[in-house]
C-alpha cells in the first residue's frame, strides 16, 4: 500500500534509505554519500515540507520516494527499496504513485550514478530521458533524466 509518509515514519525511513544506499555505496567506493549520512531529523523536515510516499507491507515500510517542487518541476530523489524486496515493482509503483501525487508538476527531474544500471533502465521504462551528465570525479559522473508529465 503506498501513502504519504508522516513524520514519525522517519527513522524507519532512514533505516530503509541506508540498507538500500550501501550496494551505491559499494559500487562507487564512498561510504559517506549523502543517503547513508543523513539524519532522522533531516528527513522529519523533508516529510514536513515536501511530498514522501512510502509502500508498506503490513507493518514495515518497504519502499520510500521523495518529491520536492521547484516551480512546476518536481525534484525527484531517495527512491528507494527495501534490498530483500528488489525487482518486485515497488520502485515503479512509487514513481507512478508520485507523478500521479503531483498534478500540477510539469516535468519530473532525478539523477543517479553512471554505474548504476539498474537505476536507468528503470527511469527510461518510465519515460525519463537523459539531459545530460556532471562529473564529480573519476569515480562518479551523475546522469541527470527528465520526465515531461506528458508522458504516461
Amino acid at each position: 500500500m503506498i501513502e504519504r509518509a508522516v513524520a514519525a515514519d522517519a527513522g524507519e525511513i532512514l533505516t530503509l534509505q541506508r540498507a538500500a544506499y550501501v550496494s551505491e555505496a559499494q559500487l562507487y567506493g564512498d561510504p559517506f554519500i549523502a543517503p547513508l549520512v543523513e539524519s532522522a531529523e533531516q528527513i522529519r523536515k523533508v516529510i514536513e515540507t515536501g511530498v514522501v510516499l512510502k509502500h508498506r507491507d503490513g507493518t514495515r515500510i518497504v519502499g520510500s520516494v521523495r518529491g520536492q517542487l521547484s516551480g512546476t518541476t518536481c525534484l525527484v530523489g531517495r527512491l528507494v527499496v527495501a534490498p530483500d524486496r528488489q525487482g518486485e515493482g515497488i520502485g515503479t509503483a512509487l514513481l507512478r504513485a508520485l507523478h500521479d501525487a503531483l498534478p500540477e508538476a510539469t516535468a519530473f527531474d532525478l539523477f543517479t550514478g553512471h554505474l548504476s544500471e539498474g537505476n536507468l533502465r528503470l527511469y527510461r521504462r518510465l519515460g525519463y530521458r537523459e539531459t545530460h551528465r556532471d562529473r564529480m570525479d573519476d569515480h562518479l559522473t551523475l546522469i541527470y533524466l527528465r520526465r515531461e508529465a506528458s508522458v504516461r
